[in-house]
């Protein structure tokens, strides 16, 4: 599946979220939704270290989280992409894919040891 199907079939299931509930998907609905979900990424990410409370989780359970509040966190990515038209390909080939040439390979780039 590429990213743009994914982006459709994320879409068509926040829209059947947003029917079930009520919610207007709106700009400040995206974005804050968006936060949400990292804040829950970050939670989990801190209950896998050890700095916060796991809740009487499993170590798998905690793990099962984490990749569950990544893939929130990307869903949310997408949806507020779609959202606002933009194409998350075109730009990530914008500005990321251009430094691939113009970049030292990282093998080439002496470590920082400070």
């Amino acid at each position: 599946m590429d990213i743009r199907e994914l982006t459709a079939r994320v879409e068509h299931i926040s829209q059947i979220y947003a029917s079930r509930f009520g919610i207007t998907r709106d700009a400040d609905w995206q974005i804050l939704k968006l936060q949400e979900e990292v804040g829950e990424l970050t939670q989990a990410h801190l209950m896998r270290q050890g700095q916060a409370r796991k809740k009487g989780l499993s170590r798998a359970e905690i793990d099962a989280s984490f990749r569950a509040e990544v893939a929130d966190v990307l869903s949310q990515i997408l949806l507020l992409a779609h959202h606002h038209d933009i194409d998350v390909v075109d730009e990530i080939a914008r500005k990321w894919f251009v430094w691939q040439e113009a970049s030292p390979r990282p093998q080439d780039v002496p470590a920082n040891d400070t």
